[in-house]
């Protein structure tokens, strides 16, 4: 016999936390016992498509023996007291199991269904933890659970936990089943956890329009199947309209295009590069088999889970052969030897594979971000990330070994420590890196020059090759007439010393050449620009050691550069060590970038009366950020945030390009800077490095001056124009539009 329960509000009052075990314990207590309890989504209208799901296989009715027997397994976590279970019993499904980890109401429904409905189980359970074996169910209904332990600012832990939970304990071919409000949070973490090898549909769960609920369900149905295969989501969204909340279904479809836009490019057939997350998922099959010639490259780490992230690539060996020394292994690549043959090709990281005597070896290469980083604190960063890539039964087998490409610097002459309340510490130094090409003449190596920032553990800020200058072999020469044997040795070291100069036609960072390709987009008003002798005006925020706006100088002719720097220290830095210089083309300017761009607009504006400037105009943001917090290592966030960037719409005036050399290690920061440029800009292409983690976006407010038809057209006028090589095909075959 039912008792009467307190009232509503004092019961609800002890749900404050939705993962607590005793609050659902005091919550069914407080109800009483022999009363059903829905939160949403009630069987008058569940009961059509959840039979038309599950099929006649175990649906022949009350009172037919055989039905049982035929009955799919089917699993309800978190049942709390619905009546769910009891009408899918009536309807003919016998093998039910019901879990919940409240004993209250798994003994309360036990009394209330043990005669009538004796097939049917029960367990007390937490359903992040369940005691199954792996592949007992062939349904998993869940209605509400999900949405239960994802509790906004409670994050995806618990979540993510149960839902690897019900992938385990589902067979090949099952179908996991979610009831759910579908909010933000909840479906982002269906959509990214069931994006591999799961046939994925939705579809809204019909209610009367006279008693439309504010709060939509919605059914998520996942159907397991081979790992890797990645499907588009299919929605019935467009067509419920009549009869559910639109306002929330509207939402759940945006968000299915943007995964599905996902999904697209994964299964495009594009080298997509993929998280690691997405390798437990399943994106190129099962991780704890060696699967022979496998190769995958992957981002390895994120803010949550760790220190750093690192591009990786995993390997397994292309024979199995019992000479493997190793299970796995990890080989860690330096950032100045990303480049070599050896580890920057895939024939050599084969070769790399075969030598380290591992069936699979997950190579790991460092970058800027690792600079002046203890290599024990790097390893002991990774090594829980490796575990989770470690093929077979990680607890029978051996420790994970460590093995190095070496630390890449021969040599390291220091030139000047400075201090600068803007900037922090930084270091000039020349370095002379292992294995570098002796090409120079009598100089048996080549030295690069490097600019570091010590506020971004140790970033190379800027990376110049030296050459040796004519000019000052001329003194070196006059230098051998010295009549002491002592004297003429010493002037010689120190000419050598100082006949080395910057070499401008050198690009070191791969993102400045990046930057230099993308103007193929606006080709065609270069090359009008250098035939009429006009000038194109060029800002760059952002000096650093000087070298690309030297480089763009030299290249390009037909630009007229101004460039902004904050912190005089390092512009000081750059013409004393760097070779930078202004002339009539190029002039610097300290201060502010934002200010100048708003001075800018404000000039412009009084020098045209308002109206628009025909001139095509280009504004480069390549500055890092001293606050990280924001998740945004380059640009500081103010550089992309509303008013500026409608300053640089303004600028453009009807056209031009605004570049950006964006680096963050967070995808949604990533997708938030993409979005403020979409708002603003009608234009948007993106350049992702593939060695780095820099991604160059490129925006105009309008197709005016844009070369969008005949890219290839417009790669060969950009050839023409440079005057120092670029391998523009290369960098332009990465080029993609983002709106």
């Amino acid at each position: 016999m039912a008792t009467t329960p307190p009232p509503a509000s004092e019961i609800l009052g002890t749900l404050g936390d939705f993962t607590s075990r005793e609050n659902w314990d005091k919550f069914f207590a407080l109800r009483g016992t022999g009363d059903s309890f829905e939160w949403y989504a009630e069987w008058p209208n569940l009961r059509a498509p959840l039979l038309a799901l599950l099929g006649d296989r175990g649906a022949a009715g009350e009172g037919d023996a055989g039905a049982g027997a035929a009955a799919p397994e089917i699993l309800v976590p978190a049942c709390g007291s619905s009546a769910l279970s009891e009408r899918l019993y009536d309807a003919g499904f016998r093998r039910i199991t019901n879990v919940d980890f409240s004993r209250v109401v798994v003994a309360d429904m036990l009394r209330r269904h043990a005669r009538a409905r004796s097939e049917m189980r029960w367990r007390v359970m937490d359903m992040t933890d369940m005691q199954f074996a792996d592949g007992s169910f062939d349904v998993i209904l869940d209605k509400g659970g999900l949405d239960a332990l994802m509790e906004p600012g409670a994050g995806t832990k618990l979540g993510t936990k149960y839902l690897n939970e019900a992938k385990r304990v589902l067979k090949s071919g099952g179908k996991f089943v979610c009831l759910t409000l579908a909010e933000s949070h909840v479906l982002g973490l269906l959509l990214s956890e069931f994006r591999f090898g799961w046939d994925m549909s939705i579809q809204a769960i019909v209610s009367e329009s006279s008693k439309k609920s504010a709060f939509q369900t919605f059914m998520v149905v996942m159907v397991k199947g081979k790992m890797g295969v990645v499907q588009t989501i299919k929605s019935l969204l467009d067509q419920s309209a009549e009869y559910c909340n639109m306002k929330q279904a509207n939402a759940v479809i945006r968000a299915l295009g943007n995964e599905n836009i996902i999904r697209e490019s994964y299964s495009s057939g594009v080298d997509a590069l993929l998280s690691l997350r997405d390798l437990q998922l399943g994106a190129i099959g099962d991780l704890k088999v060696v699967v022979p010639g496998r190769r995958r490259q992957f981002i390895l780490g994120e803010p949550e889970t760790s220190l750093y992230c690192y591009k990786a690539v995993l390997l397994d060996a292309k024979k199995k052969t019992e000479t493997f020394v190793y299970h796995c292994g990890v080989f860690i690549v330096p950032k100045a030897r990303a480049q070599e043959w050896l580890f920057a090709s895939e024939e050599g990281q084969w070769h790399v594979v075969e030598s380290a005597k591992a069936a699979r070896l997950v190579m790991v290469f460092l970058d800027s971000r690792h600079a002046n980083i203890a290599m024990d604190i790097i390893k002991k960063d990774l090594s829980p990330l490796i575990k989770d890539l470690e093929p077979g039964n990680p607890e029978e087998e051996a420790p994970i070994p460590f093995m190095m490409a070496g630390d890449g610097v021969k040599q390291r002459d220091v030139l000047e420590e400075a201090t600068s309340e803007i900037t922090g510490r930084m270091v000039v130094e020349d370095v002379v890196y292992e294995n570098a090409d002796g090409d120079q003449g009598s100089m048996p190596e080549k030295m690069f020059r490097r600019l570091m920032f010590g506020r971004s553990s140790g970033l190379v800020q800027s990376e110049a090759l030296l050459i040796r200058d004519p000019h000052s072999d001329e003194t070196d020469k006059k230098n051998k007439n010295a009549s002491a044997t002592s004297k003429k040795r010493r002037n010689q070291k120190k000419g050598s010393k100082n006949s080395l100069r910057i070499d401008h036609s050198f690009l070191g960072s791969s993102y400045h050449s990046s930057i230099i390709s993308g103007l193929s987009l606006v080709a065609s008003s270069l090359s009008a620009a250098s035939a009429s002798g006009k000038k194109v005006s060029t800002t760059v925020i952002g000096l650093g050691a000087g070298c690309f706006p030297m480089f763009l100088r030299g290249c390009l002719p037909s630009v007229d550069i101004e460039v902004v720097e904050l912190d005089p220290l390092v512009a000081e830095l750059a013409k004393k060590y760097f070779g930078f210089s202004v002339d009539e083309q190029l002039k610097v300017h300290l201060g502010d970038g934002i200010k100048f761009v708003e001075d800018s607009v404000a000039a412009n504006h009084s020098a045209s009366n308002g109206s628009a400037s025909n001139a095509i105009k280009i504004l480069v943001i390549d500055v890092d950020s001293s606050d990280l917090s924001s998740g945004l290592s380059c640009p500081p966030e103010n550089f992309v945030e509303d008013p500026f960037l409608h300053k640089a719409k303004e600028l453009l005036s009807e056209g031009g390009l605004f570049i950006i050399n964006l680096v963050s290690r967070s995808s949604s920061v990533r997708e938030m800077v993409v979005s403020r440029l979409k708002a603003v800009f009608e234009h948007l292409y993106s350049l992702q490095l593939e060695e780095d983690i820099n991604e160059v976006l490129f925006a105009s407010p309008s197709e005016r001056y844009l070369d969008i038809n005949n890219i290839d057209a417009a790669v060969a006028k950009l050839n023409d124009l440079l005057k120092f090589p670029v391998d523009v095909e290369s960098d332009i075959k990465k080029l993609q539009r983002l709106q």
